[in-house]
């Protein structure tokens, strides 16, 4: 039988990551958002891609924030310190906050598309005139179909409080349902975005490459092609991460439904790929690179000045 102490130090090992990962969050989510916003204030006009964006970095602080606090909730259970109901309420919560990232991640592929693709066929062209103005009611039809997913185990939830049949023994982040449940709502969630984000994704890559391909048979030196190149490296590099995040996290959820097994170590590697997305989104962005710089450059002279001139005691 393992020894109480050496749990207690082995979830402990994994709350300091966990606390780690979710200050490095904060400070690069709430940077985005913090630039959208100031350009805002400003009277700057924001592109339907911003707002996708800007949806993408809340969604990613509320996800990560609230897995932080069950694995605090967690642990504290580990000291006698049970918070059962706390403790359903907030891991539907995160599946609620991850679902909407899913979606709107596949939203910012398929606005990227629209607004990046040279296609000129009747139905392209009619998409692109219908959707791109409407950027803000599809983030929030993409926010109503993530709570509809939760819906579920959320009236379990309410139910079992009334009826007071609640089982104060939650050990698991999926453990808020039963575990079929789980598999099934999980699979819900997360599938029909994954589709509609493969597709464009491959779209626009190929659009991009034939188009690219076009232009290096015209002979036309005074083409940079510099831009396209890097559109391309975007959604390759996105593509991966959106679907590496959703292979590790459907085998976490499929490894507990068959093992009763909790990989808490993977969840906790799994809410640090988002915030080096949004660190990649900064780095390809020349708005948000540029903004970066120029705090970088701001701490680094704040620094440079005390270093140089030290308070006198």
């Amino acid at each position: 039988m393992a020894d109480p102490s050496d749990t207690n130090v082995l979830y402990l090992g994994l709350l300091v990551p966990a606390l780690m990962a979710l200050i490095a969050g904060l400070v690069i989510h709430s940077f985005i958002i913090g630039v959208n916003v100031s350009d805002w204030w400003r009277g700057r006009s924001l592109t339907p891609v911003d707002h996708v964006v800007f949806a993408i970095e809340i969604s990613r602080i509320c996800s990560q924030s609230t897995a932080t606090l069950y694995y605090l909730l967690d642990f504290l259970s580990r000291r006698n310190l049970s918070f059962p109901l706390t403790q359903r309420i907030v891991g539907i919560n995160y599946s609620l906050f991850n679902y909407g990232n899913f979606w709107l991640t596949s939203l910012l592929s398929i606005v990227f598309y629209l607004k990046v693709s040279n296609i000129h066929t009747r139905l392209f062209v009619y998409l692109r005139r219908m959707m791109l103005p409407r950027t803000g009611c599809l983030i929030v039809a993409s926010l109503l179909l993530s709570a509809i997913n939760c819906v579920l185990p959320m009236l379990k939830t309410i139910t079992e409080v009334i009826n007071r049949k609640y089982n104060k023994t939650t050990d698991n982040l999926f453990n808020n349902y039963p575990n079929v449940d789980a598999v099934y709502n999980f699979s819900i969630g997360t599938f029909f975005p994954l589709v509609f984000y493969c597709i464009s994704s491959v779209l626009l890559f190929v659009s991009l490459y034939h188009h690219t391909t076009r232009m290096k048979m015209s002979s036309n030196l005074s083409i940079n092609l510099e831009t396209y190149y890097s559109a391309m490296r975007f959604v390759t590099v996105t593509f991966i991460y959106n679907t590496t995040y959703f292979i590790v996290l459907f085998f976490c959820v499929f490894y507990y439904y068959l093992y009763r097994l909790n990989l808490k170590w993977i969840l906790i590697f799994l809410e640090v790929l988002p915030a080096l997305h949004s660190s990649f989104l900064i780095y390809r962005t020349a708005k948000l690179r540029s903004q970066m710089s120029k705090v970088l450059q701001n701490v680094m002279d704040f620094l440079f000045q005390n270093t140089k001139n030290p308070k006198r005691t």
